[in-house]
């Protein structure tokens, strides 16, 4: 379980208003829920209405099915719900959809407790446990299927799904009633107490809502409510052999758990007719309290270089265009808490794009500003050397060293500052350093002076090379009166600035340097095969030489490497003083400049 702590009222992002907050404080003003009662556990409406007034003044839920990894847009979903039960004083639930028995598996409930707790919310407290798996509901479910057959709201359908699907209609034309839309209350009954038994295969018969196959909703032409599986489940076992449809469990797990605001993604805006309709009629017979749920809708996340389809996701963990659901390209939450990402940063992203009903694209680089700019905040600075070039200092002793200083954060000098050892043999960059300086470059060159930073102003004398003309080492000589932060400092005036590591200090380290997953901004658009829009650059793993105190950093520590971005020690493969590193972010957005 994640150690990450949870995001308190307090700390968050002020929120902004929009038309979900909108809809709650009107609800609050007229004291829509006021008198709703809340047993402590869900249940039916004849144990809620013996228990006390809830005590939260809205519920909300996060509801996921646990099929597979969460994503990007599923964090979007986290942030709004916990968020909007934290600001109102009320309780947001866990609860596992898991209704379908074929897909769901104990390694995704796993995930997805792991992933909430880590973007820092809980649905526990001193007073309430708000973990729950729809299939407890099971018993329940059966009650309100039973009673709509009771008073005539629902029948058994014995038509093959060819037959069911060719008389459904189409969006111009109206469905065909069932032939067996007129079985008796008694009739229906008996055949579905038989499907619970055991006594039909699979697909031998459903159980549909009667409503009405002339509606211009298709959602509303009788929808299938019950289905029969032979399946084990994660949770129940072989106890079931049927399975309610997820558009008939749902709105029941809400209305059970005394959810006021039902929040999903606008691919359900069709079906709110029929959660109106169920809960309503459900209601109706004393089954549920009112007031029921309200299902609200709001437009899911879509980002630029990114694919959040299920589908397409499972397609590149199972062709191994990435390393699994965790690899940090991937728009998982694991994979972007292997990355680097930050909790915050999703926090600080979800209140900049806010909801609304209206689809739009993100641009990606939104994204990675908002990782950039609590990464700025909270991680200390490290010097890293990513593509070494040694540098020697013929003047300095060789069997001596010393510490220089350099500050853990700039901007929070309680913190306060680390040694650098510096000696004789040091490694930079090799871009530092030129024989032939193009205009305006102020690094190294024969004859130039440049300071290294934290360091000495030294000057260059020249470099070696190997039999093919390669650059394999600068010699230079120190000023010993030059130290930083030493009096004598001031009197050097030079424009260059280099960072270095001494090289007997050094810690070398795997380096794996993340972009993009896709270069095209739209991945598949058109009649694209979205696979063909991979980034062949989308990792890079170099050899690298960090400073000695990086040697220490703990998994998923992250740190501002300086002048290269934000890097994190990976949460797998690093090793007791044997980190590896990936990059979770440049300092700047490259690919904004790159497309201008």
């Amino acid at each position: 379980m994640s150690s990450a702590p949870k995001i308190s009222k307090e700390t968050a992002a002020a929120p902004a208003t929009n038309f979900i907050r909108n809809i709650i404080d009107s609800d609050l003003a007229a004291g829509k829920h006021a008198q709703r009662r809340w047993s402590g556990t869900p249940g039916l409406a004849s144990q809620q209405l013996a228990g006390p007034l809830d005590p939260a003044k809205i519920r909300t839920r996060f509801p996921p099915e646990p099929n597979g990894y969460l994503h990007f847009g599923h964090a979007k979903s986290i942030c709004l719900n916990f968020g909007l039960a934290r600001d109102y004083g009320g309780r947001c639930h866990l609860r596992f959809d898991d209704t379908n028995p074929e897909k769901e598996e104990k390694e995704y409930v796993d995930s997805i407790i792991d992933a909430v707790h880590w973007l820092g919310f809980s649905w526990q407290d001193d007073k309430e446990d708000n973990l729950y798996y729809a299939s407890d509901y099971f018993d329940w479910m059966i009650a309100c299927a039973e009673y709509l057959i009771e008073a005539g709201h629902a029948y058994i359908d014995s038509q093959s799904a060819e037959e069911m699907r060719l008389n459904r209609g189409t969006l111009t034309e109206p469905g065909k009633d069932s032939p067996y839309r007129k079985r008796s209350p008694e009739e229906n009954m008996l055949l579905f107490r038989r499907m619970q038994a055991g006594e039909f295969p699979d697909g031998t018969h459903i159980l549909r809502a009667k409503i009405d196959m002339a509606s211009p909703n298709i959602n509303l032409r009788d929808p299938a409510i019950y289905r029969i599986r032979h399946a084990t489940h994660h949770n129940t076992g072989d106890k079931w052999c049927v399975y309610p449809m997820y558009t008939f469990a749902h709105p029941i797990e809400d209305a059970l758990e005394n959810i006021t605001h039902s929040i999903c993604t606008l691919e359900f805006e069709d079906q709110r007719p029929f959660y109106d309709w169920l809960l309503d009629h459900l209601a109706e017979g004393g089954l549920l309290q009112r007031p029921v749920p309200q299902q609200i809708e709001f437009s899911r996340l879509n980002l630029t270089y990114v694919v959040l389809s299920k589908r397409k996701l499972i397609q590149l963990v199972e062709e191994k265009h990435v390393s699994g659901w965790d690899d940090p390209r991937m728009p998982t939450i694991v994979g972007a808490r292997r990355r680097g990402y930050t909790p915050e940063g999703f926090h600080l992203f979800a209140e900049r794009i806010g909801v609304s009903k209206a689809d739009s694209l993100i641009d990606y680089s939104l994204f990675e500003d908002c990782m950039r700019e609590m990464l700025n905040e909270s991680a200390e600075r490290r010097v890293a050397v990513l593509d070494p070039l040694k540098l020697i200092i013929d003047n300095y002793p060789e069997d001596q060293s010393e510490e220089c200083f350099a500050p853990n954060h700039p901007l929070k000098p309680d913190l306060g500052k680390r040694a650098m050892p510096f000696s004789r043999e040091l490694w930079i960059e090799r871009e530092d350093f030129m024989e032939v300086p193009s205009k305006g470059y102020h690094r190294l060159y024969p004859g130039n002076m440049a300071r290294l930073r934290y360091g000495f102003v030294v000057k260059c004398l020249g470099c070696d090379k190997d039999e093919s003309g390669n650059v394999i080492a600068v010699h230079c000589e120190y000023l010993p009166d030059s130290k930083s932060g030493t009096p004598g400092a001031d009197n050097y005036k030079v424009k260059g600035n280099l960072h270095w590591v001494s090289a007997a200090h050094a810690c070398p380290a795997e380096i794996r340097l993340y972009d993009r997953l896709f270069a095209n901004p739209a991945p598949g658009a058109g009649d694209r095969n979205f696979l063909d829009d991979l980034n062949p650059d989308s990792v890079r793993v170099i050899a690298a030489q960090l400073e000695p105190a990086l040697k220490a950093a703990k998994p998923e520590e992250r740190f501002q490497f300086e002048r290269h971005g934000y890097f994190v020690a990976d949460r797998t493969d690093s090793k007791v003083s044997a980190p590896v590193f990936n990059r979770t972010v440049t300092l700047k957005d490259s690919w904004g400049k790159a497309s201008k």
